[in-house]
């Protein structure tokens, strides 16, 4: 009897330990409906564990009488096990056209071929399934019509089987080793840290650790910008996570007023303190019950402003941001995800341990140095501030604020005081003279940082260099307005630029790259439509949803039928030269 239950349990153990497979039916579900235009779109669903070869989904007509498929609209496939595959449920949408005999409703059969495997082990045989539609042929255009719309369509999906920088990084997440992965991943991190994306965290960091004041060795130093870069790094690893689970947009989750305003006022405070006026510190008895000692009072304010910072002062979307996010998005893998993420960011946060260990080594010992080296970081601080206000606030108000501070920091150098050094005079005499040109430029209505007196050109000069250099764009806000702009517009070539008024490097593209004027002649072969979700509402959600786009600034391209070209899209920045030479391609 022993031995039976022994070799009962044995089996059910074998049996709970065996892998359980799903029905065909189970693993592929799919659906085909037809839409107002006699178009046919076809979704397969794909239950967990479960991909579908890209190369087995086929459509045919099993019946029809002079009605035949024109195109069929593919989604971007990954690379997987050596095969370009669907890691999440794919979309498709079929074209039908007909002969110029054919006439009123007829009958179609639709078949849908397909074939997938489990990522247990298991792969399905070839599979079908069939749908018989009604088709109103007055609805679809005759061939003689469209023999040239087809052949456009045709070089045109040839040439969006290339995929976009951001979907070959997702691929590649899909195929490479994770070590390779998260070693390409850190290195490209350190070239995203010489952009302008983290150049505001430089003062924040340097500014925090030289606030911790007297006695600040390297070693602490070092150890103190770990632990801001580590704080900083959890915080874009888990908001990346979010976003590329939920399709969210990774920049604007907190650029709302209410915490641009809160965070400006924490950099006001540091400021204050390093003037002198007070003392930032937690209670002597807060800090026991929480660290223990005294000595660990400083780590967890340098990791809450490190993990903040990052939130608030936000990531700049390049591509490779861009590939991790879709890559979690389309293979529901957030640990690697994530992994991918932390790499990225650690390697975005070097530059920031060498500035902070640089703020704790050279630090002058205490004296009239130390003195004004702190308070050089408290003016840091304050342009910090008003640098994210300028998301908020009108741009009058942010270059009155630019002028105060150049005022105030001109007369702290002593640029009127005889005795001062001719060095610190110099310098101060500039800054005063610029920020009194910034008051003039406010108070003739310049919005320019970089020409205040603009205003002071002729009318005529002003009008003449805007019609030649300025870009007209339609501004969208939402699906609907973007739809109706598409199908205004077919026909011609359309541009769709996502930009925000928050968007540090949605500024430097229209400064550097729409203003060049190869661009400008280039562009104008195009329909220019703005985006604009500078105020992340429901509407602007739903429309970087629908276009996989995590933020701003992105560039996208829709061909002559308004179809979308993925692998013309752009995240990030673009220099003037290298837009050009994208835009001669399509």
């Amino acid at each position: 009897m022993r031995k039976i239950i022994l070799l009962f349990a044995s089996v059910m153990l074998l049996w709970g330990a065996l892998p359980k497979f799903l029905m065909p039916e189970e693993a592929f579900i799919p659906h085909a409906k037809i839409d107002s235009a006699m178009g046919i779109e076809v979704e397969i669903e794909l239950t967990k564990d479960i991909y579908l070869y890209e190369d087995k989904v086929i459509f045919t007509l099993k019946e029809s009488d002079g009605i035949t498929i024109a195109n069929v609209k593919k989604p971007t496939s990954v690379l997987h096990h050596d095969e370009m595959v669907y890691l999440t449920s794919p979309t498709f949408y079929v074209t039908l056209e007909k002969d110029a005999q054919t006439s009123g409703v007829q009958k179609i059969a639709f078949e849908v071929a397909y074939q997938g495997c489990s990522e247990q082990g298991l792969c399905y045989e070839p599979l079908t399934q069939i749908y018989d539609f009604d088709i109103d042929t007055a609805k679809l255009d005759r061939v003689s019509a469209t023999k040239v719309d087809k052949q456009e369509t045709t070089s045109e999906a040839v040439a969006d089987e290339a995929l976009s920088e951001v979907d070959s990084i997702a691929a590649s997440l899909a195929s490479q080793s994770i070590f390779w992965s998260l070693l390409t991943l850190f290195g490209i991190g350190i070239l995203i840290s010489l952009t302008p994306c983290v150049f505001p965290m430089i003062p924040i960091i340097s500014g925090v650790i030289v606030s911790q004041g007297e006695g600040l060795t390297t070693k602490r130093a070092f150890f103190l910008s770990l632990v801001y870069v580590l704080a900083m790094a959890v915080a874009y690893t888990i908001a990346g996570i979010l976003a590329g689970l939920f399709g969210a947009n990774i920049q604007a989750a907190l650029q709302n007023p209410y915490a641009i305003y809160a965070f400006a006022t924490i950099f006001v405070a540091l400021a204050l303190s390093m003037f002198g006026y007070y003392e930032l510190k937690l209670p002597a008895s807060l800090v026991s019950r929480v660290s223990g000692s005294t000595s660990k009072s400083g780590v967890a304010g340098v990791a809450i402003m490190g993990f903040l910072s990052a939130l608030i002062v936000g990531p700049c979307v390049a591509a490779p941001l861009a590939g991790v996010l879709v890559y979690i998005g389309q293979t529901g893998d957030a640990i690697f995800g994530g992994m991918a993420l932390f790499s990225l960011s650690m390697g975005m946060g070097v530059p920031l341990i060498v500035v902070g260990v640089g703020a704790g080594k050279f630090m002058p010992k205490p004296g009239a140095w130390m003195t004004m080296v702190t308070a050089i970081f408290g003016v840091m601080m304050l342009g910090v501030a008003i640098w994210m206000l300028e998301r908020i606030v009108d741009p009058y108000i942010t270059m009155m604020l630019w002028a105060i501070l150049g005022v105030g920091f001109a007369l702290f150098l002593g640029a009127f005081e005889t005795t001062a050094h001719v060095f610190r005079r110099t310098l101060g005499l500039v800054v005063f003279i610029y920020a009194i040109i910034l008051f003039i430029g406010v108070l003739g209505g310049s919005k320019s940082m970089m020409q205040p007196l603009d205003f002071l050109q002729s009318q005529q000069v002003v009008q003449t260099t805007t019609q030649k250099t300025k870009l007209e764009f339609t501004t969208i806000t939402s699906i609907a307005e973007l739809d109706t702009l598409l199908e205004k517009n077919k026909g011609k070539k359309i541009l769709l630029d996502f930009s925000a008024e928050w968007c540090a490097i949605c500024k430097q593209l229209d400064a550097e790259t729409f203003s060049h004027a190869d661009v400008i002649a280039k562009m104008q072969e195009f329909v220019l439509i703005k985006a604009d979700v500078t105020k992340n509402t429901a509407e602007e959600k739903a429309l970087t949803k629908k276009y996989g786009v995590f933020g701003p600034p992105a560039i996208l391209i829709f061909d002559k039928t308004g179809t979308l070209v993925k692998s013309k899209s752009i995240i990030g920045f673009i220099d003037a030269e290298s837009f050009v030479n994208h835009l001669n391609q399509i």
